[in-house]
């Protein structure tokens, strides 16, 4: 892979490891992160080679606090709405993404960062961590994506609540509201990650990417998300996957799927 300016990235186990690599700074995110994770995801990261993805942050005290404010002063309207328009267009490669990317959440992810946390497919944390879109302390808003998932994963009163009161979630908080997917020991994080990674992994790959897909559409207003749901399963039945899928489970047996 491309060097980067402000992630590290690692495999272990055929799983990615994307961390943000600004401790410093609280891991937060500017152009720099953006670039790199424009990088991966459109260029460098073939979905084939890998059973998943994680993104988390170094240190112990942030997944990523916002993003960075400095990159903010003096933009005018066309420049502002060309950043947030940036910002969501990565974060929506991220949610479609056709394999699983995890946010291992070890501890800040507030802003920007609980934007991209939102943008992946699910959420480990541990109950140190803490959630929030403090914007309006700012005069702004969430812009990469915030206010809309907000509502898709925990429901439009709460998220209301916090949009307007920019009040942080802890991590078992956000586990209780659907935020979060698990809560476990900060050590745990990655290890529990990559548990989830390994299970999906063992399923039908073309189904998984398929699922992946037709779950977005429920959530994009230029699709029927039903009519995705009977195209895909057209397009399923035709595949060696669901041969293999079917005559394993015919024949009481353990399916062997291609990746390629």
């Amino acid at each position: 892979m491309a060097d980067y300016k402000e992630v590290l990235s690692t495999v272990e186990d055929g799983i990615l490891i994307i961390s943000i690599n600004r401790p410093k700074a609280l891991n937060a995110l500017n152009k720099g992160v953006f670039d790199d994770l424009i990088q991966l995801f459109t260029k460098d990261i073939k979905p084939a080679d890998y059973k998943g993805v994680i993104i988390t942050g170094v240190g112990e005290k942030a997944f990523a606090a916002g993003a960075d404010i400095k990159e903010f002063l003096g933009l005018d309207k066309d420049k502002a709405q060309a950043q947030s328009k940036r910002g969501q267009d990565i974060f929506a490669i991220i949610e479609t993404f056709s394999i699983p990317v995890i946010a291992a959440v070890n501890g800040f992810a507030l802003g920007g960062g609980c934007e991209l946390a939102m943008a992946c497919h699910m959420r480990i944390a541990h109950k140190s961590s803490r959630f929030g879109q403090p914007e309006v302390n700012l005069g702004i808003l969430p812009g990469y994506g915030g206010t809309q998932r907000l509502i898709q994963l925990i429901g439009k009163g709460k998220a209301m609540e916090l949009l307007l009161t920019a009040d942080m979630l802890k991590g078992e908080e956000a586990y209780m509201l659907g935020l979060v997917n698990h809560i476990v020991e900060p050590q745990e994080l990655i290890s529990k990650s990559k548990e989830i990674i390994n299970k999906i992994a063992q399923k039908a790959p073309l189904a998984i990417a398929e699922t992946i897909s037709v779950v977005d559409d429920y959530f994009n207003e230029t699709k029927d998300g039903y009519q995705s749901e009977v195209e895909a399963f057209g397009r399923l039945a035709e595949t060696d996957d669901f041969v293999e899928g079917a005559t394993a489970f015919i024949e009481k047996r353990k399916a062997v799927w291609k990746r390629s």
